[in-house]
Parts: structure tokens; C-alpha cells; sequence
């Protein structure tokens, strides 16, 4: 049964150009923000505080916030690595950061140089000193489906990382099939399971499109009793630490089902396409989603 209600949380700002092979100018992130958040989005996560030297393309997010034109109600999450990102992020004046973990031991290491365990306990003084200034604070646990480097993911393994990240104050969790191989069964088996240790009102998921499963995943997790989703504007997005992984389900796909199916989202689709149009253009590229391509289409008909 699907929620009468979804939350979509926008991360194209975030994991959706820092997947670009190029440097997106400040200024034009600062639109794509704008430009999103004016849709009716209630969260756009805007950046990250990640080194510039791991992803280049973030290496301006306290320009970036410091150039948005914040909407009231919005909320404009960045994600921290650690505790020097949580210190660039309070100078920057941010009222919710995320911070990025992994139900996959392999992918822990490569992705973070350290395993799971070493991971949470280099996330627990920075969610402590987030809760301490009021911030709220998102977890996400990567590779709940699969990994590139591992294989299968056991289930207890993301019940771990998702009870541990909670114990440590998180608000929500965020579960990524980050690779996109996970299966609409699959998805709800992991829903389910987790249900019996969380409260499904503080999940989350974030799921890949690589197999073309994305969306289906998704409508998994609503029947499943999720109602939080995240999603991209266009299709934009991947993951650079794992091979083969494509873009985010992208964020028109969702809405138009949603709202197809009496759901509500709280989105202008139409403003939506405009703006992953707008996007697009400036990246030199068309739009990934079929939504886009369809509607864009039809308007030049």
C-alpha cells in the first residue's frame, strides 16, 4: 500500500555533480539550488564538505551556500566526512549535515580507508557535536543491495550500521543501493527487516538506477511503510568508488509516478523539468530521465 504522502529529498546538488567529470562553476550551483528549491522540493541537499582533494567538483560548497537564496520551510542539508568538515560546515552556518557510512566491510575500506567499525567511531564526536548545536543529522548506509567489491551484503549487516548509526543520535537513515542492483523484492525483504528494529517513519532510500530498478525499488519501500526518498534532478549522479554504478533515480521519474498514483509530493512537476532542462544545458548534455525527454519532447512538438 503506498503512503499517502512522500517526502523527496533532492540530492543532485550533492551526489548529483560530484559525479561530473568537470568543475560546475559556483554560480551555476547556486541557480540549480534556487532553481530546486522553488519547486515545492522540501530538502535540497546543497554540498559537501569533503576534501577538495577526493572530489574537486565540492571544493567551493561554503561559496556555494553562502551564494543560495534560501526558500522558507526548505532545508538545505551537506554531507560531512568528518570532524574538520564539521567545522568548515558550522563556520559556514548549515542547520543539518549527513554523514557517510557503509553496511559493506570492502567498500568501508576503499571508500574511507577504514572498516566499518573505525568509520562509526570517526562519525560519533561529529554526530555528538551536531546534536550538541542543534543540527539535525542524516545517516547514510551505502551498498544495502550489493557491492562491487564484496558481493552480497547480508541484511544483519545494514541492521548494524543502521542501529549504530541511530544509537549515535542520527535523526534518519538513508539506505543507498549505491551500485543499483537491488531487486523490488529485495528492497521490501530490507524494509521489512529493518522495520523490526527502526521505526520506518526515520528511513529512508536512495536508490541507484544502474539495472533500470530504480523506481520500482522505490514503490517497494513505500509499500513497505517508507516514505522518505531521495532522488535527483535529471538522473544525475553515480558513485566514483564503484564501477558501473549510473545516475540516481532521477527525480521527475518519481514525481510523475507518484502523482500518477494519487500520491502527494508537494512538487511543480512542471517548474521540476524546467529546471533539470536548465541544468542539462548548462552541462552540455541532455536529460538522463525518461520524464524529462518525454515531456521536453513534447513541448517542442
Amino acid at each position: 500500500m503506498l503512503p499517502a504522502e512522500v517526502t523527496i529529498v533532492e540530492v543532485g546538488p550533492r551526489d548529483g555533480l560530484q559525479n561530473e567529470p568537470g568543475v560546475v562553476p559556483t554560480d551555476v550551483k547556486v541557480g540549480f539550488i534556487d532553481r530546486l528549491a522553488r519547486t515545492g522540493l522540501p530538502v535540497v541537499e546543497a554540498t559537501s564538505f569533503v576534501s577538495p582533494k577526493w572530489v574537486p567538483q565540492l571544493a567551493d560548497a561554503a561559496e556555494v551556500l553562502a551564494g543560495i537564496d534560501p526558500v522558507a520551510g526548505v532545508r538545505y542539508p551537506v554531507l560531512v566526512p568528518n570532524e574538520k568538515g564539521l567545522d568548515r560546515a558550522l563556520e559556514a552556518g548549515v542547520e543539518e549535515i549527513a554523514v557517510f557510512a557503509a553496511a559493506s566491510e570492502a567498500f568501508s575500506e576503499r571508500n574511507l580507508g577504514r572498516g566499518i567499525d573505525a568509520s562509526l567511531e570517526m562519525f560519533a564526536p561529529v554526530i555528538h557535536r551536531a546534536k550538541a548545536d542543534g543540527l539535525r543529522v542524516r545517516g547514510y548506509v551505502s551498498m544495502v543491495c550489493g557491492c562491487p567489491y564484496q558481493g552480497d551484503v547480508p541484511v544483519d549487516d545494514v541492521r548494524a550500521v543502521t542501529t549504530a548509526l541511530l544509537e549515535l543520535g542520527c535523526d534518519e537513515i538513508s539506505l543507498g543501493d549505491t551500485i543499483g542492483v537491488g531487486t523490488p523484492g529485495q528492497v521490501h525483504g530490507l524494509v521489512e527487516a529493518l522495520a523490526e528494529d527502526a521505526d520506518l517513519d526515520r528511513l529512508a532510500v536512495h536508490l541507484h538506477d544502474t539495472y533500470g530498478q530504480g523506481l520500482a525499488n522505490c514503490f517497494a519501500a513505500f509499500d513497505a511503510g517508507v516514505h522518505i526518498a531521495d532522488t535527483s534532478a535529471g538522473g544525475l549522479g553515480g558513485c566514483p568508488y564503484a564501477k558501473g554504478a549510473t545516475g540516481n533515480l532521477a527525480t521527475e521519474d518519481l514525481v510523475y509516478a507518484l502523482e500518477g498514483s494519487g500520491v502527494r509530493t508537494g512538487v511543480d512537476l512542471e517548474a521540476l523539468i524546467d529546471t533539470t532542462a536548465w541544468m542539462a544545458d548548462r552541462l552540455g548534455q541532455e536529460p538522463r530521465s525518461g520524464v524529462a525527454r518525454a515531456v521536453l519532447a513534447k513541448r517542442a512538438d
